[in-house]
């Protein structure tokens, strides 16, 4: 089964705010997370998003398409970023979730893919 994991940081929390060799190493523990997805045949994609501030919502009402500025919720945590896992079940996809260095500076949303 597909599992997305969801990350959620506070912008000022994300590699881009953190000092150079924190940011290296942080990077550096994801490349390892990857490799051992990798190793185990659980990755299947995963990709960075751009800050809040890029974002546009779009909702149409009464047939009527109404684009604003930014994300659709405002909230402290933005979405981050994501990873796309084939899991067996729930409870592994939740271990793999704890071992995310992005769990360590807002929280990992984890969902099955329907």
């Amino acid at each position: 089964m597909q599992y997305a994991l969801l990350l959620y940081s506070k912008e000022t929390d994300l590699p881009d705010a953190m000092p150079d060799a924190d940011r290296e190493a942080f990077y550096a523990e994801f490349r390892e997370f990857v490799a051992a997805l990798q190793k185990e045949g659980a990755f299947l994609g995963a990709q960075r998003l751009e800050v809040a501030g890029t974002a546009v919502s779009v909702r149409v009402e009464q047939g009527e398409a109404l684009v604003s500025d930014g994300p659709f919720a405002e909230t402290k945590e933005i979405l981050a970023g994501f990873f796309l896992l084939e899991c067996p079940d729930q409870e592994t996809a939740v271990a793999w979730a704890k071992r995310i260095p992005s769990a360590r500076i807002g929280t990992v949303e984890v969902r099955p893919v329907r």
